[in-house]
């Protein structure tokens, strides 16, 4: 079973977003595919720091 998603809404710098686009179309991925790639990354790094 896939895990739920939750739909949410933000706000992000102009500049921000149009390099996140630009990643995840590098990265053949959507944009919201290649975020929450990103934050569980970030998260799982952070978690691994806190040891």
């Amino acid at each position: 079973m896939k895990p739920l998603k939750e739909k949410i809404s933000i706000t992000i710098d102009s500049d921000v977003l149009e390099k996140t686009k630009q990643e995840a179309e590098k990265d053949d991925r959507s944009l919201s595919q290649y975020i929450n790639l990103i934050l569980k990354a970030h998260l799982k790094q952070t978690n691994n720091s806190d040891k």
